[in-house]
């Protein structure tokens, strides 16, 4: 009776075994936060503005993240207009070497100060871009992007600037990878 018993418990309990080492550290995700220049047409005038940029990826999976990005771009003839925005949404990349191009798609919120200073008004905005990330080792990424943006409200019809950034970014890299 013992030896059954005995032989049913080391058959119940098989289960609990592995063959496999349990993982003793795992990433949740990737990483990179940077800084740009930016030139804006901003469809207010035909004046380019200029300005700065700051960015951070997070990518939660392999090709799928998040992104979260500040532009501010100022009229260059110091009318003290400027465009100023901040949004966040979805990242779809893909790694070709060093190489990693990339579309978002993105809401937020944008800041139209007018020239002279005479008001200042904030608008709700879709944001779609392309780009790519340059890997220079396994730290720093380069970036060039494009960005198209659509400031709902806007009179008498709605705002569409465009977006040129150059960047560069820290990766936090993993270093179980």
């Amino acid at each position: 009776m013992i030896g059954r018993l005995a032989f049913a418990f080391l058959l119940g309990g098989a289960t609990l075994l592995h063959a496999q080492a349990i993982a003793t550290a795992s990433r949740v995700g990737d990483l990179q936060i940077g800084i740009g220049y930016t030139a804006a047409k901003p469809d207010y005038s035909q004046q380019t503005f200029q300005g700065v940029a700051a960015y951070a990826d997070f990518d939660f999976r392999p090709n799928l993240g998040l992104e979260a990005e500040f532009h501010q771009v100022n009229s260059p003839n110091g009318d003290q207009s400027y465009q100023r925005t901040y949004a966040i949404g979805g990242r779809y990349h893909r790694n070709y070497g060093p190489i990693a191009p990339y579309a978002k798609a993105m809401i937020g919120r944008g800041d139209f100060n007018y020239p002279q200073g005479l008001t200042n008004l904030g608008y709700n905005l879709f944001a779609g871009g392309l780009g790519a990330d340059y890997a220079i080792g396994l730290h720093l990424r380069l970036r060039g992007e494009y960005e198209y943006q659509r400031w709902s409200g806007f009179s008498p019809s709605a705002l569409t600037p465009q977006l040129i950034t150059l960047g560069i970014a820290y990766r936090f890299a993993n270093r179980l990878r």
